[in-house]
């Protein structure tokens, strides 16, 4: 099924506009959600609010919105009033700048979206994905949506332009909030580490050698539950709760590298050849010991 556009935006750097269709890049309904219901009779249960000084229900027509400068003392805003102070939606994105692509830690990314031009802007939206490309670099820029701002990223996947929501500066809690001490690290058991990362790496990423076998879990079980089956609790899969042992890490490493090894060689074993052996026939096998 082909994807469905979900707006429209213009990238404007310079004097140049391409106007391109937003489509979403991810897939919101992944994980399972439940229902509360009641117990009794089975019905769905509707949540309400409850004011805390009176235990009375408040109904939305008397609700306002508040915000809290010291501890149970508010200000109130009227939803006029929040509405001028939210961010006026934009149709077009400003780009400001071109940086390396590695020049943007991964924990700033967001949201993604994939985009695809509009009528007439193949042209310009071909150069730009190529440009990106052949450069190393993605493209920043503002953008506003739903009364909020954003810092976007434009990067090329492919022959497809993408564009990830980045989270601001203030938004990233920096690394000096933790309390990590400092340890010697000595160069044999480097040597051991970088070992056992050499025996597990791979030359690119794969996605789809990873699944959500938590979903497929749960799903099996509600499968079983619509079709009136009882689910039996197996203490086997309760996770044990409790510290680990503290082991010698030089001892860690090398038995991990003997494990890893132990792995590889099995599946070595047990990969099947590529095309069926070639036996040669006798009198071709006499002719080349005549030749020794």
């Amino acid at each position: 099924m082909a994807a469905r556009s979900i707006g429209s935006l213009t990238l404007s750097f310079g004097l140049v506009a391409i106007p391109v269709k937003l489509y979403s890049a991810t897939q919101s309904g992944s994980s399972i959600s439940f229902n509360l219901l009641h117990k009794d009779c089975g019905s769905r249960l509707k949540q309400q609010y409850v004011c805390l000084k009176h235990g009375t229900v408040v109904g939305r027509d008397e609700m306002v919105k508040g915000y809290e400068f010291a501890k149970d003392q508010y200000v109130t805003f009227t939803p006029e009033e929040i509405k001028t102070l939210e961010e006026v939606g934009t149709h077009s994105v400003d780009i400001s700048e071109f940086v390396p692509i590695e020049s943007i830690d991964p924990m700033y990314y967001d949201k993604t979206y994939y985009l695809a031009p509009d009528k007439g802007a193949a042209k310009p939206y071909a150069l730009l994905t190529e440009a990106l490309k052949e450069t190393g670099r993605c493209a920043v820029g503002h953008w506003a949506s739903r009364g909020k701002a954003y810092v976007v990223a434009l990067r090329a996947v492919g022959d497809v332009l993408t564009m990830q929501q980045l989270y601001f500066a203030s938004d990233v809690r920096p690394t000096s909030e933790l309390e990590v001490p400092r340890h010697e690290v000595k160069p044999a058991e480097l040597k051991l580490a970088r070992q056992l990362i050499e025996q597990q790496s791979a030359d690119q990423y794969d996605p789809g050698a990873y699944t959500d076998e938590l979903r497929a879990r749960i799903e099996a079980q509600i499968q079983k539950k619509v079709e009136g089956q009882q689910i039996s609790i197996s203490e086997a899969a309760t996770p044990e709760v409790g510290g680990g042992k503290v082991i010698d890490l030089m001892d860690a490493l090398r038995a991990s590298l003997e494990k890893t090894e132990a792995a590889r060689a099995s599946t070595t074993r047990l990969e099947p050849r590529k095309g069926p052996r070639r036996v040669e026939q006798p009198a071709k096998v006499a002719r080349k010991a005549g030749r020794r």
